[in-house]
């Protein structure tokens, strides 16, 4: 199979050195910079993102136009930011081979109604036969041949068995799921959480704490995409409770890290700053929040991450406004 993976950051170029070392694909790996993209030629490695692991022989880095690259692909691999999204599935809106993106997050939109990935697919390129690939994964230990288990969603049967037999290997399984929306769902709002459980570790809260936060988290994850129509058991998954708890507990979680630095009084610019990276949360707290009102859902804790991004309530003053909500049976 000839795989192109559009997007040379750390998840992608770990997903191209995955597909290229358990399936014995054809991959190209494409950057948006020419001198990363020779860069990573000559040193056999992404010196950026993924030092010291080196690239498989056979794996292509290129640049320049992507659209001719994916064109020649049996499979489009979309590892771009949430924010990258609308502008790649744009260019390739004719395109005949599938896409699969890899980005999780909502949207951000000035009406306030941000769109997950697959709205934004359906609002400018409907034509795409179209998945999402998520589920618990950091890069560097998919990169080093870690077991990792990852769902592959799409209402298109075929195309799920094509991810599957694109990237499922020694060490890494891939599941299929037809629910797109709680796949989606799941992988943009454990971003927001686990900013809140950075918060709960960098402040010694204690593992009660959160234990209790990452468990409520789910709740809130749950109640806001069955509003949108996904599947309670999907949040029971890899996409929902497993990224859950990778995300909220694992210390290669950039979202995670901004609570930590949050926790230590940094705002929102100096933690993010201090990161090299993109943190999806912290772009995507203020959308889900609003597309979440605009549903009647209530996310108090995601409420609280957006008003200490915004610099509106300090550390200590969002837990006691978690602690002192008034009591509710659990299941509410």
């Amino acid at each position: 199979m000839k795989i192109a993976v559009l997007g040379a950051g750390a998840w992608g170029t770990a997903l191209a050195i995955a597909a290229r070392r358990q399936g014995g694909h054809s991959v190209r790996l494409w950057a948006r910079d020419a001198a990363q993209a020779q860069a990573m030629q000559a040193a056999r490695e992404n010196l950026r993102y993924l030092p010291g692991i080196g690239l498989p022989e056979g794996l292509e880095v290129l640049s320049g136009a992507f659209q001719p690259i994916a064109a020649n692909s049996d499979l489009v691999v979309l590892a771009t930011p949430m924010a990258g999204l609308r502008s790649m599935l744009l260019a390739l809106r004719d395109l005949a081979a599938p896409v699969v993106w890899l980005c999780k997050g909502v949207e951000a939109s000035a009406s306030g109604t941000g769109l997950l990935p697959h709205e934004v697919c359906a609002a400018v390129a409907p034509r795409l036969r179209a998945a999402v690939l998520s589920g618990p994964s950091f890069a560097q230990e998919v990169a080093r041949e870690k077991p990792t288990a990852l769902v592959a969603g799409s209402a298109d049967i075929a195309l799920r068995e094509l991810l599957v037999q694109a990237f499922h290997g020694k060490a890494l399984r891939v599941y299929a799921n037809d629910d797109v929306v709680g796949i989606e769902v799941g992988g943009a709002v454990k971003n927001v959480m686990a900013i809140a459980t950075g918060l709960c570790d960098g402040l010694q809260l204690g593992l009660n704490a959160r234990a209790a936060l990452v468990t409520r988290g789910l709740v809130e994850m749950t109640r806001l995409g069955l509003a949108l129509g996904a599947r309670a058991e999907t949040f029971h998954g890899l996409s929902g409770l497993g990224d859950l708890v990778l995300t909220s507990t694992g210390d290669l979680s950039r979202n995670r890290k901004v609570g930590l630095l949050l926790a230590q009084g940094m705002d929102q610019q100096q933690a993010v700053a201090s990161l090299g990276h993109v943190a999806e949360g912290v772009y995507c707290a203020r959308t889900v929040v609003e597309r979440a009102r605009a549903l009647g859902v209530e996310m108090p804790i995601a409420e609280s991450v957006v008003a200490l991004l915004d610099g509106r309530m300090q550390p200590v003053e969002a837990v006691a406004a978690l602690m002192e909500r008034q009591p509710v049976a659990e299941s509410d």
